[in-house]
């Protein structure tokens, strides 16, 4: 072993957790490739916020906040999770607080700023946590569950394979009536195929090998007969490489939103925000981890105050760099699906958006196609667990069968949590099981009571 290797081993404990220098790279970069639309879907949505001209300086903040985020789990936790700013909340801040509500792009970071600091009081009191402990491994399971079949509908989703239609899901991208049409929509399929039959072998890296193949074949079908089918700002050859950011976006916070919303409407604003982050995390760790294998008996994940204390300070960050509220990824599990398991794999994707700030271009050349397919195969993965509910005792695989459902179909990681939650606790306490329910899981529920009323 190599010294640059040999200090990383003692740093990340690599031999500890059966993994090497070049499988944690790998990981990363899977990770990386996996979240790098967030670059430019982020952008395009805050963009209906902060108006015309701001794309550059959005994606600037978004890879800013990825990078430094991402490496402080990396360093400070030492696990493989990934960072940015997070796909549901960025459409509250644009639709919900700023176009809905009225308010300026700074007063919605104000807010997120607010629901970040909130949250990170919660850990520091040890609240969070304790919550995270009081969620029965049935749930814990079936949460990990629940958000493979929603990267797996994300994954569908992303690559035009399904769509909405007439009914709730159809076939094909948009506007093809239900045909599965289009080169694109090919490149998905063989990608998947390809890419299975990788992971069927025990190829490592099997994950990246299928995106960089598909990127590969999409970049060229491009090339040779224009559009193929595909968005105009992915599958290019850029003209340019290097860039300078744009950091124009950070600091822009207005704590005014108080004032302009009143008290009442603002702290409901602040609540439903900060309920959604808070459980959005604790799902995605626990589910990353079972795919990782760093849960212990109970379903609970080392260094657990580090982890969701870097979320929370993560949602801090992403409101005064003005790229919405920043989060624990799911995406990360194809990492941990790739053989990540120290926080070196973390380090990997915060060293590749520290990239993107100066070469932002190479970011888009992946094809939604590509990873769509890796989404796929982790959904399928982390279905593993689904043997593990108790099915024969309906107290326990009726919330189970709820969380797992609802996540996907509401296109909501907070809802099938909530779902499950509120439906654990309902028919314990009417099954005569009240012993079997923690108290704070009764207090979770009444949260979730409230959310669902106020509409999230």
């Amino acid at each position: 072993m190599t010294a640059p290797a040999s200090a990383l081993d003692r740093f990340f404990g690599l031999r500890a957790r059966g993994t090497t220098v070049r499988r944690e790279i790998l990981a990363g970069t899977t990770t990386f490739m996996t979240m790098a639309y967030i670059l430019f879907v982020n952008p395009e949505i805050l963009g209906n916020a902060a108006g015309a001209g701001h794309f550059a300086a959005i994606l600037t903040s978004t890879a800013l906040v990825a990078a430094v985020m991402t490496a402080a789990m990396g360093l400070f936790a030492n696990l493989p999770l990934a960072l940015a700013s997070g796909m549901g909340l960025n459409a509250v801040v644009a639709f919900g607080l700023v176009l809905g509500k009225k308010l300026t792009y700074p007063q919605a970071m104000g807010v997120i700023v607010a629901e970040g600091l909130l949250i990170t009081l919660l850990v520091a009191t040890g609240l969070r946590q304790a919550v995270v402990r009081a969620v029965p491994m049935t749930l814990k399971r079936a949460i990990g569950i629940g958000i493979g079949l929603f990267l797996a509908i994300i994954g569908f989703k992303g690559a035009g394979f399904i769509s909405a239609g007439g009914a709730l899901l159809q076939l094909g991208p948009e506007g093809a009536a239900g045909r599965l049409a289009g080169f694109p929509v090919v490149l998905f399929a063989l990608t998947l195929v390809f890419t299975a039959w990788l992971v069927s072998r025990g190829v490592r890296g099997a994950l990246l090998i299928g995106i960089a193949v598909s990127t590969a074949v999409a970049v060229a079908a491009k090339a040779a007969f224009g559009g193929a089918g595909f968005a105009p700002h992915v599958a290019n050859l850029p003209s340019s490489i290097f860039g300078l950011p744009d950091f124009s976006m950070l600091g822009q916070v207005d704590f005014s939103f108080v004032t302009v919303l009143g008290w009442l409407a603002a702290s409901l604003a602040v609540f439903s925000i900060m309920l959604s982050d808070f459980f959005d995390t604790v799902g995605t760790v626990v589910a990353v981890g079972q795919e990782a294998k760093y849960l212990d008996e109970n379903g609970n994940f080392p260094r657990a105050s580090t982890v969701l204390m870097v979320d929370s300070l993560a949602a801090v960050a992403g409101g005064l760099a003005g790229a919405s509220s920043a989060t624990t990824y799911v995406e990360s599990a194809a990492g941990a699906a790739s053989g990540g398991r120290t926080g070196l794999t973390s380090v990997t994707t915060a060293a590749l958006f520290a990239l993107c700030l100066f070469i932002s271009p190479l970011a888009g050349i992946v094809p939604p196609q590509a990873t769509g397919a890796v989404l796929v195969l982790v959904g399928y993965m982390m279905m593993r667990d689904v043997g593990a509910i108790a099915w024969d005792d309906p107290t326990e695989s009726i919330p189970a069968f709820l969380t797992v459902t609802v996540m996907p179909f509401t296109y909501s990681i907070t809802n099938g949590i909530g779902a499950g939650f509120v439906s654990y606790v309902l028919l314990k306490l009417a099954g005569g099981k009240a012993r079997q329910v923690h108290p704070l899981m009764i207090a979770a529920s009444i949260a979730f009571v409230v959310y669902f009323a106020i509409g999230g």
